[in-house]
């Protein structure tokens, strides 16, 4: 085994990107190597070793014990110096190329992300900001993990190691067909339970914010269908009775732009709030706190959903 003194440290950087990508080719890719150069410091490191380290499989490589033993340690030790040159490394937006790897749930991505990127055009012309889907379930090991470096959604109280910032209140509407049966008239509790309801929940879940104000009245909703992605959203509308209620400004923005009928909601549901959470070690990384300042002001111009919004004619 070889001594840590006398080991090429840059074999390490190999060794991770080979043990997060299972693929010799993609890790070269992702360092930016040639699979030659990636495929002969991998013989360097298996040699100083004296172990295989990664077998040949069908589609990719499997990691041998000692490197499922090392692959946490290595993956920690470069993600804590990257991140301390990052935090005293200067940041001008203008000049640079950082790849910013976030989450945002669905709804945070619908209503921020097209803000965001139009500031990040004008200001930050060479970063890449690289968004995954995020949610309750997952944004914690997201930022665990490294695949993100903050998370913003309808979120959890984090841990103490967790910065968490609240942005966006928001309060509720119910989205429907244009000449279905509820687009006019008295809109109540009873007359929106009697319809078939459509949820948007990316993790499969068959309860949302509705759910829990109409169980404190003693009554539930029949739910019509539950789906993974808001694209299906406007299209199961426009063909069913289904009604769905959720977030007023993403509401208004789907009637708009697919031509469906928005009300506000008969029931009064506790307002939620989009958080934006991040790891600590993060509060003086110059690049990241740029970002943060850049979301803030965007969460700050995106239109307020005051009751009186919907639109009284949504039935034309």
């Amino acid at each position: 085994m070889a001594d840590v003194a006398t080991l090429d440290l840059n074999l390490l950087r190999v060794f991770d990107a080979v043990a997060r990508e299972r693929h010799v080719t993609r890790a070269a890719q992702r360092l930016n190597l040639s699979q030659p150069a990636v495929s002969n410091a991998l013989a360097r490191l298996r040699a100083a070793l004296n172990d295989e380290l990664f077998l040949r499989r069908p589609g990719g490589v499997e990691p041998t014990e000692l490197a499922l033993a090392l692959a946490a340690p290595v993956a920690e030790v470069l993600d804590r110096l990257r991140d301390t040159l990052a935090v005293h490394a200067p940041f001008d937006p203008a000049t640079s190329d950082r790849v910013f790897p976030i989450a945002l749930s669905e709804y945070a991505e619908a209503v921020l992300a097209p803000m965001l990127l139009e500031r990040m055009v004008r200001e930050a012309p060479g970063c890449l900001l690289a968004i995954r889907h995020a949610d309750r379930t997952n944004w914690q090991s997201l930022l665990e993990r490294g695949e993100a470096e903050l998370a913003i959604g309808v979120l959890p109280e984090p841990p103490a190691i967790y910065t968490r910032v609240r942005l966006l209140p928001e309060g509720f509407m119910t989205l429907m067909r244009r000449g279905h049966p509820l687009a006019s008239g008295v809109l109540d509790e009873d007359r929106l339970i009697t319809f078939p309801h459509l949820l948007h929940s990316p993790n499969g879940s068959r309860d949302g914010a509705l759910d829990v104000a109409l169980a404190t009245r003693g009554k539930r909703r029949r739910l019509g269908a539950v789906v993974a992605h808001l694209s299906a959203v406007p299209d199961i509308l426009a063909r069913t009775d289904m009604v769905m209620t959720l977030s007023g400004r993403l509401a208004l923005r789907l009637a708009e732009a697919h031509g469906l009928a928005v009300r506000e909601s008969p029931v009064l549901i506790r307002h939620t709030r989009l958080s934006m959470i991040f790891h600590r070690r993060f509060e003086s990384d110059s690049g990241h706190a740029w970002l943060r300042r850049l979301m803030l002001a965007v969460a700050r111009e995106v239109p307020a959903v005051e009751a009186g919004d919907a639109p009284r004619g949504v039935d034309d």
